[in-house]
């Protein structure tokens, strides 16, 4: 397909600096054939009895350094663990740096360029590893907020808090699996109350999440890979559920892709831990999930497109134009929607 066709104007006023609070007081677009306004607290309206939420239980690590590569200042933003002391990164800016430059971040943490991708993309060999490594990234990194929220204001204190799910617990993403980001202690609460059922997944979202799809046709592009996993537990509660008569639901497109990456031609899940780089467009057979809880995504993103596949290009064409209508806030720290899948 065309990118083009997945484009759209959006108002910069309705790009979300910060969340609302309460979490839950969110705005809730509900899209099945049509649209209607809620709040996400409603969500277990649209539940019932049987039915299983899988959410992602990643947890954002302060994967953006500052650094020097001789005098010249160098910023990476890690998105993919390939060693103890190895990440991929991405690089500003990349076009001088060299396999075998030194990127010094701090006194006794530094980084040497191993090898030069496209892209500005490096591959990066620490001289620490392990646990010291990731206590350096928490002394000296930031929270990768997305480019769309760095660009008006630098990272604080709060994007701390903000930027993690109440989910997060396996260290190793470095973007929020955003949907999650809406639920509090309190809305799940409500959720288990309908007798409905939770299970965590992981997928460590990387950084290319973030990327332009800089292709014209969508048979062009190539997905950055990333890891998850799902237990042979996590695997037979929701197989379990579907064969009950509940339904899936997918919190967010991150626990979506690995659900399907997971899912057989039955639909049966299967567990896995394995890298995946599966790229979800308008024509893909959903096999594994039953309503998606998603953010608003960017025009001409894989995400958009994603949503497309899911509920129809045209429905969700008329369902982004009603959100902008109705000043809902988009992208990581904005508002939610509930999509079922497409007539």
């Amino acid at each position: 397909m065309r990118v083009e066709e997945f484009d759209f104007e959006l108002p910069n006023e309705l790009i979300a600096e910060r969340p609302v609070t309460p979490r839950e007081s969110a705005k809730l677009l509900v899209v099945d054939g049509g649209c209607s306004d809620y709040r996400v607290g409603d969500l277990p309206d649209f539940l019932r009895a049987g039915d299983v939420l899988v959410f992602n239980d990643t947890k954002v690590i302060p994967a953006r350094l500052r650094g020097l590569r001789r005098s010249a200042k160098i910023e990476v933003t890690l998105h993919k663990n390939t060693g103890l002391d190895t990440w991929h990164a991405f690089a500003k800016p990349a076009k001088k740096l060299r396999p075998g430059d030194i990127i010094e971040f701090a006194d006794g943490f530094f980084a040497m360029v191993s090898q030069k991708l496209e892209g500005g993309e490096v591959v990066l060999a620490f001289n620490v590893a392990g646990p010291v490594l990731m206590q350096m990234l928490i002394k000296h990194g930031e929270i990768p907020l997305p480019p769309y929220i760095s660009s008006i204001r630098p990272v604080d204190e709060q994007d701390e808090v903000d930027y993690q799910t109440v989910f997060a617990r396996e260290e190793g993403a470095v973007a929020a699996p955003t949907a999650g980001l809406h639920f509090t202690p309190e809305l799940l609460e409500a959720i288990r109350e309908k007798g409905v059922e939770t299970v965590a997944t992981t997928l460590h979202v990387g950084a290319g999440t973030f990327l332009p799809v800089k292709v014209n046709d969508t048979d062009d592009h190539k997905m950055h890979a990333e890891f998850g996993e799902i237990t042979e537990q996590a695997a037979a509660k929701i197989n379990a559920a579907r064969a009950g008569g509940g339904r899936i639901v997918s919190v967010g497109t991150t626990s979506l892709r690995l659900l399907e990456s997971a899912a057989d031609e039955h639909g049966i899940i299967h567990p896995f831990r394995a890298e995946t780089d599966i790229f979800i467009t308008p024509g893909y057979r959903f096999k594994a999930v039953d309503i998606l809880m998603t953010n608003f995504h960017l025009p001409k993103s894989t995400l958009f497109m994603l949503v497309s596949a899911f509920s129809g290009l045209e429905m969700m064409k008329s369902a982004y134009a009603h959100a902008i209508e109705n000043k809902y806030r988009f992208y990581s720290y904005g508002d939610s929607s509930l999509l079922f899948p497409a007539k």
